[in-house]
């Protein structure tokens, strides 16, 4: 190793891929908090992570880390102890919002996960098996993938990422190598090797400003699975689309609204009340509690035919 010029030992120069990984956990690490659920007796019943995004101690996590506790304890990497209080979980999304009894707390940076692209470096901060503040890196393996939440309901949106998760990893952040925060870790593929999911950052801010206003996420629905897709140059062009994407229609249930109107699989979705619809993302954010019993027109892309089709969601 190099010495300086006193002769003191200096550290060997990072690779560029070696800097990103330390930048993202220098910036971040310190915002994760380890996260212990408590029942009733005050026996400990699990464990997870959390990230804080504001500093008065807000903290984004997954619901099914802090479902059913009766009292939450914080511990952060300086090793400070805090309580911390539910302010809303949303089963749906797997997003939960809690604040902790501190302030001034340290705070990561948001990003967007809207701007993801696959192959690009990602970094997973968390607490597996109880190791706090362990880092693990990979790559955004895939974008837009569905998975089903424990309420049931499908989770559209979803990064599938490579970098090693853990039990205790379930609430923490994934971290690009510019330090900020672009998506929510919580679940993997038991059997399976490398193959790790996360909440995109967008869907989790939404759903946490809701749950941070009203304590629940009041929602109207479709009914129907959809993946965001490209739209091919040929029918933008010929159908004058300023957009590049889409919502591609996956599943469409017999009992839904979409199903009552005609919409069928395969079709694109690409408007919702004459506002256009780019992804999945831009749908959920439609469908709030206002829309719900209300006829509004989908414009759909039905193999190459452009179609306007009245559609009344239902409340959540």
């Amino acid at each position: 190793m190099p010495l300086d010029g006193n002769g003191t030992l200096l550290p060997d120069e990072l690779d560029p891929y070696s800097a990103q990984v330390v930048n993202a956990f220098e910036r971040v690490g310190p915002t994760v908090a380890h996260l212990i659920a408590f029942t009733a007796d005050g026996k400990p019943k699990g464990q997870g992570s959390g990230v804080i995004f504001t500093p008065d101690g807000y903290v984004l996590t997954n619901a099914h880390v802090v479902a059913g506790a009766a009292r939450l304890r914080a511990s952060l990497a300086g090793g400070e102890l805090l309580d911390a209080t539910p302010v809303g979980e949303d089963a749906d999304t797997d997003t939960a919002v809690l604040r902790l009894s501190g302030s001034g707390l340290p705070h990561a940076e948001l990003g967007r996960s809207a701007t993801l692209r696959v192959g690009q470096l990602v970094v997973a901060i968390g607490n597996p098996l109880g190791f706090q503040c362990t880092v693990t890196a990979g790559i955004v393996s895939a974008l837009g993938r569905t998975l089903r939440s424990r309420s049931g309901r499908t989770i559209d949106s979803v990064i599938q990422t490579d970098a090693p998760l853990n039990p205790g990893n379930s609430g923490g952040p994934l971290v690009s190598g510019a330090g900020r925060v672009v998506g929510i870790n919580t679940a993997t593929i038991a059997p399976a090797q490398g193959i790790c999911f996360a909440i995109g950052i967008d869907t989790a801010v939404w759903v946490a400003t809701r749950l941070m206003r009203d304590g629940r996420v009041r929602r109207s629905r479709l009914g129907i699975a959809g993946q965001t897709v490209p739209i091919d140059t040929r029918l933008r062009r010929f159908h004058k689309l300023t957009q590049t994407g889409g919502v591609l229609v996956l599943e469409v249930p017999e009992d839904g609204p979409a199903a009552s109107a005609g919409i069928q699989r395969g079709d694109v979705a690409v408007a919702l009340d004459g506002v256009s619809v780019t992804g999945v993302e831009d749908l959920h954010r439609m469908m709030t509690a206002e829309r719900a019993g209300v006829t509004l027109p989908l414009t759909v892309l039905r193999r190459t035919e452009l179609i306007e089709v009245p559609v009344v969601p239902r409340e959540s």
